[in-house]
């Protein structure tokens, strides 16, 4: 018998490192899903951005974007509502990087420890949780995971900052490189920092493939 095909539900936060999701991270977790053999599922809440950036200033522009229409241009279309993820259809859920997810899907950027998360993607989390699925997490995407599910083990590269905020509110935070991966086995959850350090993009890229083998692996015990 052949393995089974896991299904991926991968959940973007726009397009672009500084107000969206970041595109190397997220189009190397989708080349590493389809190279292992699984299928991914992309998704986006359908909600305005919390900031436009010109990224050759850096500048935030005057316009209005939309995070589901922007995250429509790394998953070349295929793409659904965050509303439309249902737990049952999925064995695995990942949160690929950027600065969308500290301003779109949460608001950490804006508000620090006072945080609040999109009521869309903690129900997401909990439901994958509760149901003992494992949940991976890139860049700045475990402030999430930590702040929804509390006592974790997660990574936030080498950020003192970040870590004494999740420390305080219950997190273990460990240190790693952008080669690295950090594994909670009791909750499931795999994060590497990716662009949370000054990293090369094939240090990107060998990190976040030992972080979907180890994925895989968390799927019903079995070894990838």
């Amino acid at each position: 018998m052949g393995q089974k095909v896991l299904r991926f539900a991968v959940v973007l936060a726009g397009c672009g490192n500084k107000d969206g999701a970041e595109i190397h991270e997220s189009v190397l977790t989708l080349l590493s899903i389809d190279r292992a053999g699984h299928q991914y599922q992309c998704f986006a809440p359908d909600v305005l951005q919390g900031r436009v950036l010109n990224f050759l200033t850096n500048e935030e522009m005057p316009e209005k974007r939309n995070v589901l229409l922007e995250s429509a241009r790394i998953a070349r279309s295929k793409i659904k509502p965050l509303s439309d993820l249902a737990e049952s259809d999925f064995d695995i859920l990942v949160l690929p990087g950027g600065g969308g997810v500290a301003y779109n899907l949460c608001t950490f950027a804006v508000d620090g420890d006072r945080m609040t998360v999109l009521p869309q993607v903690e129900s997401v989390i909990r439901a994958m949780h509760k149901a003992g699925k494992p949940i991976g997490a890139l860049c700045i995407s475990p402030v999430i995971i930590a702040h929804v599910l509390k006592n974790v083990t997660v990574t936030f590269g080498k950020d003192e900052k970040i870590n004494a905020i999740f420390q305080g509110a219950g997190a273990k935070t460990v240190n790693a490189d952008a080669r690295g991966i950090v594994v909670d086995q009791a909750n499931k959850i795999v994060t590497t920092p990716c662009y949370m350090l000054d990293a090369r993009i094939s240090e990107i890229s060998e990190g976040i493939e030992k972080f979907i083998q180890q994925l895989i692996k968390m799927v019903d015990g079995r070894r990838a």
